[in-house]
């Protein structure tokens, strides 16, 4: 049924959760797996009329990419380590300074994903409607079917 399963995550333990639903599901399959992480770009707040802003120095910038790389390498380092455990191969990826619903719709088509298993955060009422999701972003957007795990 799904040959091609790309597997997003934050590293978070509601993420963590997902990783493991769509590892298990690709080994049920014996689908092909791909774990994507993304982090965003450093915030640079450039100000209005009224206030000054606050642009970043090149070794800011540095520093901000560097602990991304290194966050995005031990969340990508569990998500191998659970599919070694359950017996299979995961390729993995890191995307730095993109926007994660964008890169993770435009990843599945060009990687030829039948399917992307996200976790949800589970936000409600208010909360959910200002703060968003990531995961609300790729259903609305993208045309690879999603598996929201709970």
């Amino acid at each position: 049924m799904y040959a091609n399963i790309l597997l997003s995550t934050d590293g978070s333990d509601v993420a963590k959760i997902g990783v493991e639903h769509g590892i298990a599901l690709a080994k049920a399959l014996n689908a092909k797996v791909t774990v994507i992480t993304v982090t965003e770009p450093l915030p640079v707040y450039y100000g209005n009329g009224h206030a000054a802003g606050w642009i970043p120095s090149a070794e800011e910038f540095d520093r901000f990419d560097a602990a991304c790389k290194e966050r995005a390498g031990k969340v990508l380092d569990e998500a191998r380590a659970m599919a070694q455990q359950i017996g299979i191969t995961a390729e993995l990826l890191h995307v730095p300074n993109a926007h994660p619903a964008t890169t993770i719709i435009a990843t599945a088509k060009s990687r030829g994903c039948d399917l992307i298993v996200m976790a949800s955060h589970g936000r409600r009422g208010f909360r959910k409607l200002l703060l968003g999701s990531q995961t609300s972003e790729v259903l609305a957007d993208g045309s690879v079917p999603v598996l929201v795990v709970r």
